[in-house]
């Protein structure tokens, strides 16, 4: 059997502030198999983001990686030097940021763009070749090659969008991380962006993590389901089998939240808020908002452990 792609042990990202450590990823586990696609769900304040930031080596002071691995392919991504982070970045993993909008240089032709991490990654091509390598470009992310010559500001949100997708692909890496990568677009954009992405992780053989917090969105896309709260991983499993059967209650809160046809107007949100990851709560953190929390989950912080196999949970539940 093949290792995984990715697999990160223990990871814990703080951030230091005068009032003390912000724990926004605090001690989470996961794996990826190469060609599977994986969501990364939670709350706003859950820690995805961090997480993609932290995989991508991007996590500026006051933030730091205080421990734990990422290995990528065999090769721990916290052991690396700037440098070397720096090659490894567009070559072996690449990101599709949240906002679009304000990750384009606004001053550069798309065309340039385009090239521009290929070019600082030593890449060398005539004048031919690139008019050729930016129009192929373009194409996979079902763009026009007029597009090349025109600014960000000419472009629509879905374009620059899949512009961003194009950037990220224009290396082939091995993995794919999408910051809500269609938040700022509106729905029927959004399912023509994702089915671009879809399209491309299956021509390449690539595999994904996709952050965000619709459940809807995940359900559609992804083969695995990660689920975060508060800096902590809750369950992981395969999507289907998490939809018939979630383990963890948050997981199950999650689901329920989402709109039902047959309940119209009705909308079942997840009471109370998300806790300060500076001062979390004692023994499992969503136990202050959890239906079936007992004594055991305020005294004590559940393992997360492998209940099935491939599926992990981190409640006292299943594991007490």
């Amino acid at each position: 059997m093949s290792a995984p792609l990715l697999q990160i042990r223990e990871l814990k990202v703080y951030y230091h502030v005068e009032a003390g450590a912000v724990k926004a990823v605090d001690n989470v586990s996961l794996s990826l198999d190469a060609g599977v696609k994986m969501g990364l769900v939670g709350e706003s304040g859950s820690g995805k983001s961090t997480m993609a930031l932290a995989m991508m080596r991007m996590i500026k002071l006051p933030g730091r990686i205080e421990s734990g691995q990422m290995i990528l392919d065999g090769t721990d991504l916290v052991g690396l030097t700037d440098e070397e982070m720096r090659q490894t970045r567009l070559r072996k993993l690449a990101m599709i940021p949240q906002g679009a909008m304000n990750s384009l240089n606004p001053v550069m032709r798309i065309d340039r763009q385009l090239l521009d991490g290929p070019l600082d990654h030593g890449v060398i091509m005539s004048k031919e070749e690139r008019k050729a390598r930016i129009g192929e470009l373009l194409e996979m992310v079902d763009l026009a090659p007029k597009v090349g010559k025109m600014y960000p500001h000419e472009l629509s949100g879905g374009m620059k969008q899949r512009v961003t997708v194009a950037q990220s692909i224009s290396m082939e890496p091995d993995l794919i991380i999408a910051d809500e990568p269609t938040s700022a677009l509106d729905v029927v954009i959004q399912r023509q962006v994702m089915a671009t992405i879809n399209r491309l992780l299956e021509e390449f053989g690539l595999s994904l993590i996709l952050i965000g917090h619709d459940m809807g969105l995940m359900a559609q896309s992804v083969d695995r389901l990660a689920v975060m709260y508060a800096g902590r991983m809750m369950e992981i499993g395969e999507t289907r089998e998490m939809f018939r059967k979630p383990l963890h209650p948050y997981t199950q809160l999650l689901i329920e939240s989402l709109p039902v046809l047959e309940n119209k107007g009705k909308f079942h949100g997840i009471p109370g808020i998300t806790p300060s990851l500076l001062n979390p709560p004692s023994g499992c953190v969503f136990h202050t908002r959890c239906p079936k929390a007992w004594d055991l989950c305020r005294e004590k912080t559940p393992q997360f452990v492998e209940v099935q196999s491939g599926r992990w949970v981190a409640c006292h539940l299943h594991t007490a």
